[in-house]
């Protein structure tokens, strides 16, 4: 067994967690990594085991950082590369360990690779990205983001070609026919494990490649360059953990295990939706059902299992009637809307009701695989759907009460900040949300086989209770907001327990 089949991961937005003015650096009212390095008491005080950081690269910022411009530099708002170092230094000293994202599937458009592409077809960079001279080429291949683009090919009136983009137009897709692009991304990869990091969530993975008449996800040639990028780190890095984002039906996601070859981890993306549909319906049958889907996991494996991250709730994976029974209840209002999924943190999602929250964190921690938590989400932090895009889940962490929430002693210079609860009003309240989710993952490390344990299915004879057993423990979880009597254990509204089994 691995670390990480138990750890608890906290993801966190470098710019939206903690200013750094307690440390004398400038305060320009974004956050930064001297800011992570004066909350990790705070994170080791609530059980975290590894961080996930957003991407910290140097960026225009017009994908929050997923639109990297260097992959080898440091945004200046967010610190150096010594501030990153003494991060990753002070989470060893803790026992705690770090991850971050690398979005290897594009750039930015201000990348010098990209730029270079475009001056000088015939160049070293020419072939760097995916140009073509018809906008019709790879019919196959969707358009993701469908409120913002219509056509995955973008003109460019300096090269006088199209280029491929499965994101933004200025996101332009890398070729990865091209070795020497294969050739950096293990530049790439040295270059930031060997700061003495834990491990990597490789972004957007499943769409490396693109082939006539077979569309561009999950190809086998993508799955091939996976193993290669599995191989040099076990090579090189045999204990970190890659992880993947991998937004696929149940039989695709399974491609990124492998024999267990590929990735260690994969994101729960199947079984997520589900959770909140069932919660809709007041009726545990699509958990079940999801979970039956499931294959075992090769030896080594292990799930990513979430609530809510940094995008918006996905609903791309389900069918339309699912998805349309979302809408009706969880997207009150259309501004919510982000592409084909919902911009909104859970206790919103949840209406407000903390029993429903504590379900979900329950869910959280009990379903198989490891539980990530999202910045903020512990404490019941809201959202500010009046922001565009996904950014209305991206506001500054809340610490106290102040003009600016703890966050910095200037107005936040790119999100404002939402209020409704914060950090300092819970951690001297036993009864709050935020002591109710740690103690959750005191006990989840108490019980080590709901990391490792199989999950089986236990029928309840009720529609609403979903249950299941993990080693010696049996979950119960109540999905309706009726008590519901078991005989041996009565659920309230929305209540859950974990019982000698």
């Amino acid at each position: 067994m691995s670390w990480y089949h138990n750890a608890v991961f906290y993801q966190a937005l470098v710019g939206s967690f903690k200013d750094s003015s307690n440390n004398g650096a400038e305060n320009k009212g974004i956050g930064t990594l001297r800011g992570v390095i004066d909350k990790l008491d705070y994170l080791q005080w609530l059980g975290v085991d590894c961080l996930w950081l957003s991407p910290f690269y140097a960026s225009p910022l017009r994908d929050d950082g997923y639109d990297i411009a260097d992959y080898y530099s440091i945004h200046p708002d967010y610190g150096t590369m010594e501030d990153l170092e003494e991060l990753i230094e002070e989470l060893h000293r803790r026992d705690m360990r770090i991850m971050t994202d690398l979005a290897l599937n594009h750039t930015s458009s201000d990348h010098p690779w990209f730029q270079a592409s475009r001056s000088d077809p015939d160049g070293p960079f020419g072939d760097f990205y995916v140009w073509g001279d018809d906008p019709e080429r790879y019919p196959e291949i969707r358009v993701i983001f469908t409120d913002v683009e219509t056509s995955n090919w973008t003109w460019d009136e300096e090269r006088q070609q199209y280029y491929f983009h499965r994101f933004y137009s200025h996101q332009p897709d890398l070729n990865y026919d091209n070795p020497n692009v294969q050739d950096e991304v293990f530049d790439i990869l040295s270059f930031w494990m060997d700061k003495g990091l834990d491990g990597l969530r490789l972004d957007a993975i499943a769409y490396l490649f693109e082939r006539n008449e077979l569309g561009g996800e999950s190809l086998p040639e993508t799955v091939e360059f996976v193993e290669k990028i599995r191989a040099f780190m076990d090579a090189h890095y045999p204990d970190a953990v890659l992880i993947a984002e991998a937004n696929q039906p149940p039989e695709e996601t399974m491609e990124y295990y492998g024999s267990g070859n590929r990735f260690h981890m994969v994101f729960n993306f199947p079984v997520m939706p589900r959770l909140y549909q069932a919660l809709a319906l007041g009726d545990a049958t699509p958990v079940y059902d999801i979970l039956d889907q499931l294959p075992p996991l090769p030896e080594g494996c292990q799930w990513g299992t979430f609530l809510r991250n940094h995008d918006e709730l996905t609903l791309e994976m389900v069918d339309d009637d699912v998805r349309e029974l979302m809408y009706q209840a969880y997207l009150p209002d259309d501004s919510m809307r982000a592409h084909v999924g919902i911009a909104r943190r859970l206790m919103p999602l949840m209406g407000g009701d903390r029993n429903k929250v504590e379900l979900m964190f329950s869910l959280l921690m009990t379903l198989p695989g490891a539980p990530f938590i999202y910045y903020g989400d512990e404490i019941g932090m809201l959202d500010d759907t009046s922001l565009p895009d996904r950014y209305a889940v991206r506001t500054p962490m809340q610490w106290d009460d102040s003009k600016h929430a703890g966050f910095s002693t200037r107005t936040p210079a790119r999100l404002p900040i939402v209020g409704g609860t914060s950090v300092e009003s819970q951690i001297n309240d036993d009864t709050s949300l935020l002591h109710r989710v740690r103690a959750m993952i005191a006990e989840r490390h108490a019980h080590p086989e709901l990391g490792t344990a199989p999950c089986e299915p236990v029928e309840t004879g009720k529609k609403s209770v979903l249950g299941y057993q993990r080693g010696n423990l049996l979950c119960l979880h109540n999905f309706s907001d009726r008590c519901v009597d078991l005989g041996t254990v009565e659920l309230g509204p929305y209540g859950w327990a974990w019982l000698p089994a």
